[in-house]
């Protein structure tokens, strides 16, 4: 679990600021937000070779579906690995991006009052073919996620690839729904009590940092 309480924020640039508040506003007028080149080509390089050597040494684990006893490995619905980051031991680039997280959540509570006290995520990987079945972001008895967001680690994503994550935009059926690419260096915000989604499988190996702002349950 990464706690941003303890990531010093740092000096925006106007370019910076424009891409906070776009997100801030995509979020309170539509609940969501596509953000491309939220982070820079370096930093998104960095990151993906760390995910990938992660991934080949075997650090990256299935991720489960339910929680507590009702916890499992269902790779029919789920089928991404993935490793929890920590601030403590974060390398030079996690930490980078760890900042950056932290003036988002710093804008969303200044313009939004949302009340978001850390942000956890880690990074997911899925193979070749593996995909994540329709669902929204609440974990049992807990309302403490609010805002999820996917930043993608992939170069040179085309359509072909495919590996769309699916934002089902109201209940009223699978028709209307966004479909976004996880091309390098994208943000995609949601309010992660609203909005069903899912991830499409891909033809290649798909990289990203998910993660979550908390408010205290």
């Amino acid at each position: 679990m990464i706690r941003t309480s303890v990531i010093p924020s740092i000096a925006s640039g106007a370019t910076r600021v424009l891409t906070l508040d776009c997100i801030t506003e995509g979020l309170a007028t539509q609940g969501w937000s596509v953000t491309p080149q939220f982070a820079s080509a370096d930093l998104v390089r960095a990151l993906g070779e760390e995910a990938r050597t992660l991934l080949d040494a075997g650090a990256m684990r299935p991720a489960g579906v339910g929680t507590g006893q009702s916890a499992r490995i269902e790779p029919s619905v789920r089928g991404d690995q993935i490793l929890w980051l920590d601030p403590l031991t974060a390398t030079p680039s996690q930490w980078e991006c760890l900042v950056g997280f932290e003036a988002l959540r710093q804008t969303l509570n200044r313009e939004l009052q949302l009340g978001l006290f850390e942000f956890e995520g880690h990074f997911a990987a899925y193979l070749p073919g593996a995909s994540y079945g329709r669902h929204r972001d609440l974990p049992a008895c807990s309302q403490s996620r609010v805002v999820s967001c996917v930043l993608y680690l992939n170069h040179d994503w085309c359509a072909e690839d495919g590996g769309q994550l699916r934002l089902y935009l109201d209940e009223s059926g699978e028709e209307n729904h966004r479909d976004v690419f996880p091309q390098g260096g994208t943000l995609v915000s949601f309010l992660s009590q609203r909005f069903w989604h899912e991830v499409l499988p891909a033809t290649r190996s798909r990289l990203s940092l998910t993660g979550w702002f908390r408010r205290r349950a």
